[in-house]
């Protein structure tokens, strides 16, 4: 993994401009620690920073290749998973591979397929072409968003960076916020709507699409999108299609040239991924696979079960880890410098974000890195396959909202009177909520039961999914480590993806079929768990020492969260018995603790980046 940015203008001359390059090539240096590279011409300007994995010697990026009378030059973050099979295409097609290296074969799949080339691509990429020849500008990104994008136009010029910090270091880009940016921040955060960049004149790349830049202007458009259509497989096969491609996917996604290993949990996504990649580790002869958890200081004393986090991992971590024999190591966080690490949570994420769950997966991927550049990790599982309350709640599942925001009316009183005015918060998410319907590839066939969890499948695949993804690309690349997802896999998600309920509900669990696909691999009181979601804190010292950090802001005249939050009703708000108060907010594990690190870091992002609200 990498970051990645560059300008793009036909009105001036960029090869004066190579300071301002470096500058934004700069802000991406912890996702690239291991080299920086530029590429510079006159209307062109590519920036490069590196974390080698793949082909350690001849790598490095930019790339440029020369092919007859043309010469293209790339910058590219991710890694290419089916490399054997696209190199092999490529030498029957002609080409002379020289590298080991997945930079280069997208260059050529570019020169042989131009913009179709992304669908010749199975992985987790975001790249950038320049034909030097034509003066155009190619930039894709993955189908399921799993690498970053972001960009802006301004005037006649394109700016892309795989982060907004590397956009904002640029003159011309401000940190200012409109109505969209307000409305985002405070009653959609930390969700995101795809395509949304939360500054003004910052957009994202979205998951699946293309952008096409020359002379004559800018064209976006999707390369892939989820296609609804008759499954056609009985319950055995589709059980067995599904252990193949998740299989299959791992396999691919444990190519590496550096050490790599794998979260576990305990849960079933996790370590359905690491038993399989234990198994594959024996085969192959690469010796016993390293594994890591991650618990907080005291949460066995402190621990406290609810419907959302029914036990607690370290049992099952232990089973696991004995089952497969991996070379295991507990991460346990100490709860002070969690609390410190909120400010560090989103400066990585550019944006106020899941708190302390973000913060403890940035601590977590630092002690890692002590031991390997590259993880293998089960986002997408629960999305794909249906694991999470909302998909058996009734109440969360006939909300008419996103299920993740179903109590966004409790945070409107604490938007200040005028601001809620200018926004109409409960609108804007309600507009959002039917654009997203909107989008849902919709099947005749279906029963009313079948067409609103396809509405739910696709709600959470483009809307829940990408804040866990940002959460995981920011937090793990802000110490340069690379995380895998395997069941973000396109061949597992476009198969999953039409498989019906009924089959992914067997025996009435969630995340049934993939159960029934894992049994082989896992103990049996594994495979049974109940889910429960990342880890988090229980201590009563986090939430004291939040409210203590809110309290604060209250007695500062000059704290900014102010201008979007209403100082009395937060004031009203800290006077309650905290440790009584149910709130949830956000998803399955924002409560109040959370929502108190929430305002603590729009505080902090408001000054840090001097937000202008416009």
């Amino acid at each position: 993994m990498c970051g990645i940015t560059g300008w793009v203008d036909y009105e001036r001359d960029l090869s004066l401009q190579v300071k301002q390059l470096e500058a934004m090539n700069e802000k991406h240096s912890v996702r690239g620690p291991d080299a920086e590279g530029k590429w510079i011409s006159r209307h062109a300007l590519l920036g490069h920073r590196r974390l080698a994995v793949i082909d350690l010697e001849t790598g490095a990026q930019p790339m440029i290749k020369q092919l007859g009378g043309q010469r293209y030059i790339i910058t590219f973050n991710g890694e290419i998973y089916n490399m054997a099979e696209l190199r092999s295409r490529l030498k029957t097609l002609g080409y002379r591979i020289e590298t080991t290296s997945d930079t280069e074969l997208i260059l050529l799949a570019y020169a042989e397929w131009g913009t179709e080339a992304p669908q010749y691509l199975n992985g987790i990429f975001a790249f950038a072409i320049w034909d030097e020849q034509k003066e155009e500008l190619f930039i894709a990104r993955d189908r399921i968003g799993v690498k970053p994008l972001f960009y802006s136009r301004i005037g006649s010029s394109l700016l892309f960076g795989s982060e907004i910090k590397s956009l904002l270091a640029h003159p011309m880009v401000k940190a200012e916020i409109d109505d969209i940016g307000i409305s985002e921040i405070l009653v959609m955060g930390p969700a995101r709507t795809p395509g949304v960049g939360i500054f003004r004149n910052i957009q994202e790349l979205k998951p699946g699409c293309q952008l096409f830049a020359c002379r004559e202007g800018i064209r976006i458009q999707p390369y892939w999108e989820l296609q609804s259509k008759t499954h056609e497989d009985d319950f055995p096969t589709t059980v067995e299609q599904v252990r193949d491609l998740f299989q299959d996917a791992v396999r691919r996604q444990l190519i590496s040239d550096v050490p790599i290993g794998t979260f576990l949990s305990g849960g079933l996504d996790s370590s359905g991924i690491s038993a399989f990649a234990a198994k594959a580790f024996e085969e192959e002869g690469r010796g016993v696979l390293t594994t890591f958890s991650v618990d907080y200081q005291d949460n066995d004393k402190h621990f406290q079960k609810n419907e959302f986090q029914p036990n607690a991992d370290a049992p099952w971590i232990r089973v696991m880890a004995e089952a497969i024999g991996s070379d295991h190591h507990d991460v346990v966080l100490d709860n002070e410098e969690l609390f410190e690490s909120i400010e560090a949570a989103m400066i990585a994420r550019d944006l106020p974000g899941m708190a302390d769950i973000d913060a403890s997966l940035l601590l977590f991927s630092r002690e890692i890195k002590k031991h390997l550049t590259v993880a293998l990790s089960g986002e997408c599982a629960d999305e794909l396959f249906g694991g999470y309350p909302w998909f058996h709640r009734e109440e969360l599942l006939h909300a008419d909202t996103f299920p993740w925001a179903a109590m966004v009316d409790k945070r409107v009183p604490f938007i200040r009177k005028d601001v809620q005015k200018r926004i109409d918060p409960l609108s804007y998410v309600q507009d959002r909520y039917q654009e997203a319907l909107a989008e849902v590839p919709r099947f005749a066939d279906d029963t009313l039961e079948e067409a609103r969890m396809r509405e739910m499948f696709y709600l959470n695949i483009t809307r829940w999914m990408p804040t866990l993804l940002d959460r995981k690309d920011r937090m793990t690349m802000a110490y340069g480590l690379e995380v895998r997802v395997p069941y973000c896999d396109q061949n597992l998600v476009d198969y999953v993806w039409n498989v019906p309920w009924s089959m992914k509900f067997h025996g009435k669990r969630e995340k049934g079929l993939l159960r029934e696909a894992l049994k082989d691999l896992l103990p049996k009181e594994v495979m049974q768990r109940k889910k429960s979601p990342y880890p988090k804190t229980h201590h009563p010292d986090y939430l004291r020492k939040m409210k203590a950090k809110v309290e604060g802001f209250l007695v500062d005249s000059e704290a900014p969260l102010f201008e979007l939050i209403d100082r009395k009703q937060v004031a009203a708000f800290l006077e309650q018995d905290l440790g009584k108060v149910h709130l949830p907010w956000f998803g399955q594990l924002m409560n109040v603790p959370a929502m108190l690190a929430y305002w603590v870091q729009l505080n902090e992002w408001l000054k840090k980046y001097q937000v202008n609200i416009i």
